[in-house]
């Protein structure tokens, strides 16, 4: 395991690495989740496998460090990523990011140029959305952030089943609560507004029948939207092996199949 210091407090980005060639792969989590068991998986694969890995935790999540009194603003997410990155000495890196992870790949491109080489975005957050109580993170925004740590985690934990509830677990109360509430939010100018304007290779990997809004004006920009077949929101799980080449495919590696 590695980290990075990415707060005056002390406070520490951690991830899991695996060994290979630069460019170097960065694999961003969805809320209340983490790399290592969303993306091994991926990043092992043939397809895949030989580049320098980083399976990465967003700070207050996983095995991140998860300080109360930060701000988990989706900015806040990607300047502290862009701490670690630099850290670790992997710039101009290809990043592969999962729903909220997505959202802050977004923005860490955005401000930190120099750090995003290609953009892959898995079923990705990219406008601002009403709480509504149900499963994900527009039922933790439906909380203040005093509900939440009285009796919505527990809530939460229960209507997100036990799959879910096993990475989020790991997460700090208020760091889930704050990112949730950020998320719904959303960017100004938003998530879909920043990615329209990037100009690296941009992919957007999204379950069959599925699409995200307005595909027209994202095509326009440059992005290119792949359906990925026997999918739910968690692609990379549902079909592991399409998933790897569609990533593969997204950053130019010939896989031969």
């Amino acid at each position: 395991m590695r980290d990075a210091q990415v707060l005056p407090d002390g406070s520490r980005i951690r991830w899991v690495e695996l060994p290979g060639t630069d460019p170097a792969r960065v694999f961003l989590h969805g809320l209340g989740a983490t790399s290592a068991p969303y993306f091994l998986n991926t990043a092992t694969h043939p397809a895949l496998a030989g580049h320098r890995t980083l399976l990465m935790d967003m700070l207050g999540f996983g095995v991140s460090d998860r300080p109360a009194d930060f701000g988990y603003t989706l900015e806040e997410h990607a300047d502290v990523l862009a701490a670690a990155l630099t850290q670790a000495a992997a710039t101009g890196a290809e990043v592969i990011a999962h729903s909220m992870g997505g959202a802050v790949a977004i923005v860490l491109a955005a401000r930190h140029p120099h750090l995003v080489a290609k953009l892959v975005l898995v079923d990705a957050n990219l406008d601002p959305s009403t709480p509504a109580r149900r499963p994900g993170s527009s039922g933790i925004a439906t909380y203040t952030e005093p509900e939440f740590l009285a009796h919505g985690w527990d809530e939460t934990l229960e209507r997100v089943g036990p799959h879910w509830a096993a990475t989020m677990r790991l997460a700090g109360r208020e760091a889930l609560h704050r990112s949730a509430v950020h998320l719904a939010r959303a960017t100004v100018p938003t998530m879909r507004e920043q990615l329209r304007s990037l100009a690296i290779p941009r992919t957007y990997l999204h379950p069959a029948g599925a699409e995200p809004g307005g595909v027209a004006q994202l095509t326009q920009a440059g992005v290119r939207l792949v359906a990925i077949p026997d999918t739910g929101h968690n692609i990379m799980l549902d079909n592991p092996d399409r998933f790897a080449h569609e990533v593969a495919d997204a950053l130019g590696v010939t896989t031969g199949a």
